[in-house]
Formats: C-alpha cells, structure tokens, sequence
C-alpha cells in the first residue's frame, strides 16, 4: 500500500515563500513504472477541499488551480519518490491543511480538480499564511 508522508508547512507573512515536500513509500518501479499522478490538495476551515497542484510522472503533465497559478511551482524527483510544491507570494487566503495525494495513471486536466480521483492520501500538513 501506499503511503504518502508530507513535511514544510508552517507559518508565513504575506508575500514568503514555502516549499512542501511528500514522498511516498510502499511501491517499487517495477509496480508502476512511473505511471502515477501525485500532487497537493488543501483544505481550508470552513472550506471544501481543493486541488491544487498534481503531476503526472510518466508523461511530466502539470496540473494548477487557477488560484495558484503563476505562484506555485509543482516538480518532482523520481529516485526518491518525492513531489515538491514550490509556493511563492502567499496570500492569507492560502492558508490550510495542504494534502498529499496519489493515484496510479496519469490524469487530465479536466479532472486533477477531482478528489475522488485520488486513492491514497497524506496526513496533511499545516501552512498558515499571516497578514
């Protein structure tokens, strides 16, 4: 089985930066060849879940919500098994527990947004962004 352990979150003034990391455990290469999507969901208080950046690693296809677009920056190392996010000039509004997710195959972009699409997810990680 998959697992998925998360790590960077924290707190931040307006306008910082911080870089989340998950890396999963559980599966060899040969399971899956490369062919799964990993990535980053949040939730807010008060708030639905939302998808905010995956990767499909076989095929490098990058996923980003509208409202971290040009701020966010999702990559990748294969070796370690390990996704970043990248997030630069956070807001208040960015502020939640950031998810982990995994899904074995690839995922178009008119679903990424989709949390059932997802099998296995992290534990979370808290990012507070102050004003």
């Amino acid at each position: 089985e998959v697992q998925l352990v998360e790590s960077g979150g924290g707190l931040v003034q307006t306008g910082g930066s911080l870089r989340l990391s998950c890396t999963a455990s559980g599966f060899l290469h040969e399971d899956y060849h490369d062919d799964y999507t990993i990535g980053w969901f949040r939730q807010a208080p008060g708030k639905e879940r939302e998808g905010v950046s995956v990767i499909s690693i076989s095929i490098g296809l990058t996923y980003y919500s509208d409202s971290v677009k040009g701020r966010f920056s999702i990559s990748n190392d294969n070796v370690k098994k390990t996704v970043y996010l990248q997030m630069n000039s956070l807001k208040p509004e960015d502020t939640a527990v950031y998810y982990c997710v995994f899904r074995v195959g690839i995922i178009g972009a008119e679903v990424a947004g989709d949390d059932s699409m997802y099998d296995y997810w992290g534990q979370g990680t808290q990012v507070t962004v102050s004003s």
